[in-house]
């Protein structure tokens, strides 16, 4: 009667396992969801402005669902588009990445790459994520020039280890952004410097949330933070959040939108649009894109 019990209750974690494998990566990493923000940055007494933050779509050949999901944030008539990183993850990428973003090209728009735009995934085991000092992998290059040019092209601001100001919604913007900390690329110091006194609004652009990055531009006055890269965590304990961010960003702040601490700036992390190829799953953590409606303080 116990060895019946027992091969009761191991059949049946078994199956709650297999259950909750197959809703992580066939159902939830394919619920793509429009978060909504308040942010209250803006000068007293002005109208809102629309950011519209998309990062991490990993996009690979045939993924029409999301690219289709992607176009039709174009109904959100943004005043600004902003792009953090990690739009490929295949060598033929960019025909699905540019299907994706071609109705938002008309609007204001800037970005900044991620390690997974410059090359390839390559298989790792999950619980390396839990290492702090885990080595990266190189996998096979990406055409991330051929990304760019078109981007640029667009009008879109490349803020990889560049700072610029853009006119959104009527308001003069003033951007920095670093190409991606991850994988050591970035150079704030050489962008560095306080906002400009004539800028309406200032916002800061990073893939991987490194707290040594946000801390830089929190201090020269920017207003608001954008980043992408910890996918929210990706698998999450219902109740507990994020286990890692694969970054030295705190697990609380693993998405959504926070005060950045011991400053005025507020940052925003996006929980990101896919996963890496190799572990296609997501619980309580579902796929985002950020609808940021800046407001006054």
């Amino acid at each position: 009667m116990r060895k019946r019990t027992l091969f009761r209750l191991a059949a049946g974690t078994v199956a709650a396992g297999a259950a909750t494998l197959a809703y992580a990566s066939l159902i939830e990493r394919n619920l793509f969801t429009l978060r909504r923000y308040d942010v209250p940055v803006l000068a007293t007494d002005t109208e809102p402005l629309r950011v519209l933050h998309l990062s991490d779509l990993h996009m690979t050949p045939g993924q029409t669902r999301k690219q289709d999901w992607v176009a039709s944030l174009a109904a959100t008539d943004p005043d600004l588009v902003v792009v953090t990183g990690d739009n490929m993850a295949h060598p033929e990428a960019v025909p699905g990445v540019l299907r994706a973003l071609q109705p938002l090209l008309d609007y204001p728009g800037a970005f900044v790459f991620g390690s997974n735009d410059y090359t390839g995934p390559v298989w790792k085991n999950p619980f390396s994520y839990f290492l702090p000092d885990r080595e990266y992998t190189e996998g096979v290059a990406l055409p991330f020039e051929e990304l760019r040019e078109v981007l640029i092209a667009a009008g879109w601001a490349d803020l990889n280890n560049a700072r610029t100001s853009v006119k959104a919604g009527g308001r003069l913007v003033e951007l920095v952004g670093v190409d991606d900390p991850h994988i050591e690329q970035d150079d704030y110091p050489s962008v560095a410097g306080p906002v400009s006194a004539q800028a309406d609004l200032s916002i800061g652009l990073t893939h991987s949330p490194e707290p040594r990055i946000l801390d830089a531009m929190a201090g020269d006055g920017f207003d608001l933070l954008l980043a992408g890269h910890t996918h929210g965590g990706q698998v999450c304990v219902p109740g507990v959040g994020a286990l890692v961010t694969n970054c030295d960003l705190p697990r609380h702040m693993a998405k959504g939108l926070h005060r950045w601490p011991g400053s005025e700036s507020w940052l925003h992390v996006t929980a990101g649009l896919g996963t890496h190829p190799t572990a296609p799953v997501r619980f309580a953590c579902r796929p985002e894109a950020s609808l940021l409606t800046l407001i006054p303080r």
